[in-house]
């Protein structure tokens, strides 16, 4: 008999339940996530994705319920985790530069009270060329588009150097350049063995994007890769049959099974 174990999990879940005062967002919701994956987060609008990122980041606290990281606590291993919120979060109006910006993604290695060093400029630097921004570094933040402000934001998520990552929508109000360019971005981490969560809202490329899937309705639907959780049942199970998005997918889910795509 073998003695070697199961690897441990990036992520662990167990009972998480989260309320709103005396409503719901999430309820009992249990799971694990190997490593190396680009995950897919989704399910009908107020089925409690961005707060289950923020509940799991510790951002909001559950009723029940804990969360794993390497099988640690989120305090002994924050270094480790990087988080992309959605744009509408940040005063883009704030008086600061996009290498300052950016510069932000170094401060908790950092501490308090330190100054970034040249290498972390030169880092700094690295991430915006590879997301097409370094000729806006020295503009101020409130002179961005929509696309740009989420390149900047994943150049600054990026910049911790980070072993999990969780993305807000990071593909929501962008132009198609841009999300091609995340997508590159996303691809790359998950080759290096980087795990990313992205909050996603629609059905169309799930399979294309991403290799794992959690499906959430206030409850857990499904966890698992693409190709074994997304279907009729589950996604039936998530937004109901009336759903337009259901019905979509279903239609995109025939076309390719009769390889009309």
């Amino acid at each position: 008999m073998s003695d070697e174990k199961d690897p441990v999990p990036v992520l662990q879940v167990n009972q998480l339940s989260v309320n709103y005062g005396k409503t719901a967002a999430l309820w009992d919701v249990s799971l694990k996530v190997p490593s190396g994956k680009l995950i897919g987060i989704v399910g009908p609008n107020g089925a409690g994705k961005s707060t289950f990122l923020q509940t799991v980041l510790g951002l909001i606290a559950p009723i029940s319920g804990n969360v794993l990281f390497f099988g640690q606590p989120l305090k002994k291993v924050r270094l480790r985790v990087a988080y992309v919120p959605q744009r509408q979060c940040v005063d883009w109006d704030f008086p600061i530069t996009v290498r300052d910006l950016v510069l932000m993604g170094r401060y908790g290695k950092l501490g308090w009270l330190r100054w970034p060093r040249q290498a972390d400029y030169v880092a700094a630097e690295h991430y915006l060329d590879m997301l097409g921004m370094l000729p806006y570094a020295d503009r101020q933040i409130s002179q961005l588009s929509g696309g740009q402000q989420q390149r900047v934001f994943i150049a600054r998520a990026l910049l911790q150097e980070a072993d999990v990552y969780f993305m807000d929508e990071p593909f929501a109000g962008i132009d198609s350049a841009t999300e091609a360019v995340i997508l590159d971005i996303l691809r790359q981490l998950r080759a290096k063995n980087k795990t990313i969560f992205v909050v996603h809202h629609g059905l169309n490329h799930v399979e294309s994007y991403f290799d794992w899937l959690i499906i959430l309705n206030m409850r857990l639907i499904a966890c698992g890769e693409v190709k074994d959780v997304f279907n009729a049942e589950t996604l039936y199970a998530a937004y109901g049959k009336n759903c337009a998005l259901f019905d979509e997918a279903l239609k995109l889910s025939k076309q390719k099974s009769e390889g009309i795509l």
